[in-house]
């Protein structure tokens, strides 16, 4: 499983990271995780607000930070 960060390296983007990579420990997942801070590349998703979550390519949060806990719903 790839999950993308999607965002300029704000502290938002930041914790979306973190409750992320949390979520994935928790539900013991074997992921790589990536940011994207290129707005060329954000702009290929589709995405007009940051931070967004991406799980193998497709958005799945877009323009706010999930919490750890919704973050797990998806990626079980």
């Amino acid at each position: 499983m790839v999950i993308k960060i999607l965002g300029g390296g704000c502290k938002n983007c930041d914790t979306l990271y973190e409750n992320a990579k949390n979520a994935a420990n928790e539900l013991s997942l074997d992921c790589e995780f990536e940011k994207v801070g290129d707005f060329v590349e954000i702009a290929k998703y589709g995405v007009m607000k940051t931070p967004a979550l991406v799980v193998d390519e497709k958005v799945v949060v877009s323009g706010r930070v999930a919490n750890k806990d919704e973050i797990k719903e998806i990626l079980s």
